[in-house]
């Protein structure tokens, strides 16, 4: 019996919080002006992706002490955009990344279950916690919380928070305006939840939404991020290098989903992507060049380079070779609340690793550093482009994709007019939205009841 043909589900990722963006291009529009994410969001729904992602950065980063500006710093309040969003869209699903360290339960359940009823059931929350004591002092919590601390409270969030959504039934608004009864209990939304986090009870204000909860998304490749997907996630953003690689963490978080009574459909397996189109693959492979090195100017190149090495690294030439010092290995670091410092747990064997690397392919610091932080990417004509996204889903290294593109707010227009009908006659691409909900789209049954032992990794 032939394997039955997957359809490709597909996100868009706002450009921003990171250095994939080209804010400099000239053709590159405002991060915060309104229009921006409209414009976006209308060209995603117009393709019928699935959803519009935001990521979040909830204090400016710094590096030596001074604001790092080199990618795109500053990002207006989430749930704003989002709620904004859900009045210019009809279909497309509106996921944002909130924070379980510095928010709390009934704040969060209920801004998502609000942003669940304004967009008729369109609502998903990236949950992730803060690893830095940076960012917390934003928040006056800056040292309060040890790691391993952290990591329990958000456990313990994600599972009150569940609580809350599913306080509401569903079918307690009567609003009989003959009898004059407008509930069916005097008692709607009574939540009671007593943990070491988390002391709360009383009544959750929101009614149950459409979806009930918004759809669960986690970001992480390790362990433990591995191990919450496959325990409470609906969907997970991945990254990967080669297909190979893609294949292997698929079927590995796949296999995890049986220990905790899900069928394989109950998660979804997305990699955040880059794509690069033209004419021909040799006039692609000439621009994704140049993209990447407008992404990595030789300021840029030493900056991401200062960051493993702890070190101010100003004085050396990003065409030369790399420092012959090694790094400074400590809790003091010079790049304050980025995301790559967490990354570098071994500071001296991936500069090991980067100067074999740099050796072999004689590499000077700026191509080093743009061969070392590259996504996955997918360069070529629209139809190579079409075929190779088929490929990663059809062979099980995905499921679909979440596109990051370069620019704001236009990066999302070739790909939706030349590569999108291109999926859609191989038949592995809805041509309509079919259902109404992000659920619908991601094809998610009803959500489970919450777990007590849920996990949650960043």
């Amino acid at each position: 019996m032939s394997k039955p043909v997957k359809q490709i589900h597909l996100a868009a990722h706002f450009p921003g919080v990171n250095n994939t963006t080209v804010w400099s291009d000239p053709a590159a529009g405002s991060q915060i002006d309104f229009s921006s994410f409209v414009h976006l969001a209308r060209t995603a729904e117009r393709a019928k992706f699935d959803f519009l992602f935001l990521a979040e950065g909830l204090r400016l980063r710094e590096q030596n002490g001074e604001i790092y500006d080199l990618d795109v710093v500053g990002r207006p309040d989430t749930f704003t955009v989002l709620a904004a969003l859900a009045a210019v869209t009809d279909r497309l699903g509106l996921a944002g990344t909130i924070n379980s360290t510095f928010n709390e339960p009934y704040e969060v359940a209920r801004q998502f279950a609000s942003l669940d009823h304004l967009s008729a059931g369109r609502a998903a929350w990236n949950v992730v916690t803060s690893w830095d004591e940076f960012t917390g002092e934003n928040f006056r919590r800056g040292g309060f919380l040890a790691q391993e601390d952290r990591y329990e409270r958000a456990r313990q969030f994600l599972t009150a928070t569940w609580e809350l959504f599913d306080s509401w039934r569903g079918d307690e608004i009567v609003a009989d305006k003959e009898s004059g009864v407008f509930l069916s209990t005097p008692t709607p939304g009574r939540f009671d939840h007593h943990v070491s986090q988390f002391d709360i009870a009383g009544q959750f204000n929101v009614p149950r939404s459409p979806q009930g909860r918004p759809v669960i998304f986690q970001a992480g490749d390790s362990e433990e991020g591995r191990e919450f997907a496959a325990s409470a996630a609906d969907a997970i953003f991945t990254r990967h290098g080669t297909l190979e690689a893609g294949r292997a963490f698929y079927a590995d978080v796949k296999r995890r989903l049986s220990r905790y009574g899900r069928s394989q459909d109950e998660l979804k397996i997305l990699p955040g992507v880059t794509f690069v189109l033209a004419d021909t693959a040799a006039e692609a492979q000439e621009k994704a060049d140049l993209i990447r090195h407008q992404q990595v100017s030789g300021q840029t190149a030493i900056k991401l380079l200062e960051q493993l090495w702890n070190r101010d690294l100003s004085r050396y030439d990003p065409d030369g070779p790399l420092p012959d010092l090694d790094p400074l290995v400590g809790e003091n670091t010079v790049a304050r609340g980025r995301a790559s410092v967490r990354m570098h747990r071994d500071p001296l064997a991936i500069a090991a690793q980067w100067r074999a690397l740099a050796e072999a392919k004689n590499l000077s610091i700026r191509e080093l550093i743009i061969e070392v932080t590259g996504r996955q990417s997918f360069i070529g004509t629209p139809a190579q482009v079409a075929d190779a996204l088929n490929e990663f889903v059809q062979t099980d290294a995905s499921d679909g994709f979440i596109l990051a593109p370069h620019l704001t707010p236009g990066g999302l227009d070739e790909f939706a007019d030349s590569v999108v009908p291109l999926l859609q006659e191989r038949g592995v691409f809805r041509t309509e939205y079919e259902g109404e909900t992000l659920r619908d789209h991601l094809g998610l049954g009803e959500p489970r009841a919450a777990r007590g032992d849920t996990a949650v990794a960043s």
